[in-house]
């Protein structure tokens, strides 16, 4: 809701002072719905731009079978379910873990070597919540990235040492979800 009553007549900004950057790194955070879904509606963006996108999802598996996979797999996009689902449904804890761990390894490798422009760490703040993969780690490899390659990543609770190195932080706050009438995630729209 804006606090203004009309419109700007002049720049917000002084546009001399603007400056490029050759990448970004973005997060997505916080409790309300569209972390995801953001960071993939960029990702279509830089599709459509003939960039090399690299997803690496930490807790959906290859049994989700998600609308967002579908149409990025179309596109050339490389998509990697690295998780076994939510934790609660896990049937190992540990084998859980040593998903997450698998996925930073990889994930720490996709943005190192260079390849992608774009790099969608999906969900990886609850790995790091846990305390399943470090923080500062994540934070390091963001920052030693090869200059080219950007990297958003999404989900509740980012850790500080990486909204530290982000350019862009973004926090979806809740007002009011479906889930809370007890309406489950829908087909189509939620996934």
């Amino acid at each position: 809701m804006s606090t203004e009553s009309a419109p700007r007549e002049e720049r917000p900004y002084d546009i001399s002072e603007l400056r490029s950057a050759p990448s970004l790194v973005m997060v997505n955070t916080g409790h309300g719905k569209g972390k995801s879904t953001a960071a993939f509606g960029t990702a279509l963006r830089a599709v459509a731009r003939g960039w090399p996108i690299a997803v690496v999802q930490f807790l959906k598996s290859g049994n989700w079978n998600t609308g967002e996979e579908k149409v990025c797999r179309e596109l050339g996009v490389q998509w990697f379910s690295a998780g076994d689902g939510f934790t609660w449904e896990s049937d190992d804890i540990d084998e859980t873990k040593a998903k997450a761990v698998a996925a930073w390894d990889f994930s720490a490798a996709l943005i190192a070597g260079g390849e992608y422009r774009l790099v969608v760490l999906d969900e990886i703040s609850y790995a790091m919540t846990w305390d399943w993969i470090d923080a500062a780690d994540v934070a390091a490899a963001l920052e030693s990235r090869p200059e080219r390659v950007s990297v958003i990543l999404t989900g509740r609770d980012m850790a500080e040492e990486v909204i530290d190195v982000a350019d862009t932080v973004t926090e979806m706050v809740k007002v009011k979800h479906a889930f809370d009438r007890q309406i489950r995630a829908k087909k189509g729209l939620d996934f």
